[in-house]
């Protein structure tokens, strides 16, 4: 099979595409003819080995020290089941699914395996199979910071960055459920974000939302430079800060300051479960959560896609073709 390997860290020019061989599903295993992945900015980070202050041998544990452990990169994956193993029984050949691969990656390649109690699910019935894959990982990982704290109607909520995958995501995820969303964001995707939900829009390039009166029952960070030492004074008493990015510093000190402080400090990685595909599945056939694609580019081009990740601001989802129309 054709796939994107790299076999040291480094630039975007470290990755090529190349013939491996194709995987076969164990007895509790799915394999999917991929059809469609992201090149996302954890790609970014394991490719580069541009990790957060701190977590470098963490980080090093899971992607290996001097060169990667997991050479095909892609942690989501849109396509068609091409075979299940002898135990599987909730997919057949010919399903049409969305899958995240997760920490494990593997969805750069046009065959990627998953296991039967892995986030597997079909795909939405109303959305090819790029516009499905756009929704798993943003969506997956939004949702599960999301269900850490309360949120219902009137909740006040900021998302700091608000423009990328996890970010537009968790400004549909905190609309569909009542909040009032303010976005922190470029000025130039102000309108994709109101578009989404977002009831007030900050341009962090002219403004410091740091510094601004407003408080908030929960700021997400997708961007990493909301420690809690610069935002607690912005958070309601028993409010949130979600730390979908931070560094050894804000991991390790999150249960002590929640101890503290009395506000939720959650940096914990994310448990990727079926159950939340299922519900982001459901949603976007409902309409209250729609993909936001950036670029698209095929398989061949996986260089460009990568250098465009590597730029850090793209809108949403880059999608990557594996094979054929997606």
């Amino acid at each position: 099979m054709r796939a994107a390997v790299y076999r040291r860290f480094g630039s975007a020019d470290v990755v090529s595409v190349e013939e491996i061989p194709t995987p076969k599903p164990g007895p509790e295993e799915v394999l999917i003819r991929v059809l469609a992945s992201t090149v996302s900015a954890a790609d970014h980070r394991a490719r580069s080995h541009d990790i957060p202050k701190g977590l470098g041998l963490l980080a090093g544990v899971g992607l290996g020290f001097f060169q990667p452990r997991r050479r095909v990169l892609g942690m989501d994956a849109a396509g068609v089941v091409e075979a299940v193993g002898e135990k599987i029984t909730r997919f057949t050949p010919g399903d049409e699914v969305i899958a995240m691969l997760g920490a494990k990656f593997g969805g750069h390649a046009e065959f990627a395996r998953i296991g039967r109690d892995g986030p597997i699910t079909a795909k939405p019935a109303n959305l090819g199979f790029a516009e499905s894959v756009a929704l798993v990982f943003g969506g997956i990982t939004a949702r599960a910071f999301l269900n850490r704290t309360d949120i219902h109607p009137g909740t006040r909520v900021l998302v700091n960055g608000a423009s990328g995958a996890v970010g537009t995501a968790a400004v549909q995820l905190a609309t569909d459920l009542g909040a009032h969303v303010t976005a922190v964001c470029a000025a130039r995707n102000a309108g994709l974000v109101t578009a989404l939900g977002a009831d007030r829009v900050i341009d962090y390039e002219s403004s410091d939302f740091t510094t601004e009166p407003d408080t908030y029952d929960v700021i997400m960070d997708c961007v990493g430079n909301a420690s809690f030492d610069r935002v607690q004074q912005l958070i309601t008493p028993g409010g949130a800060l979600l730390a979908v990015i931070t560094d050894l510093n804000g991991l390790l000190r999150a249960k002590s300051r929640t101890r503290t402080s009395g506000k939720l400090v959650s940096a914990s990685g994310v448990d990727c479960r079926t159950e939340d595909l299922r519900f982001l599945v459901g949603l976007a056939e409902q309409g209250g959560l729609r993909p936001v694609i950036d670029r698209s580019y095929d398989l061949s081009e996986i260089v460009a896609a990568h250098r465009f990740v590597d730029a850090g601001h793209k809108r949403g989802s880059v999608v990557l073709r594996i094979a054929g129309p997606a």
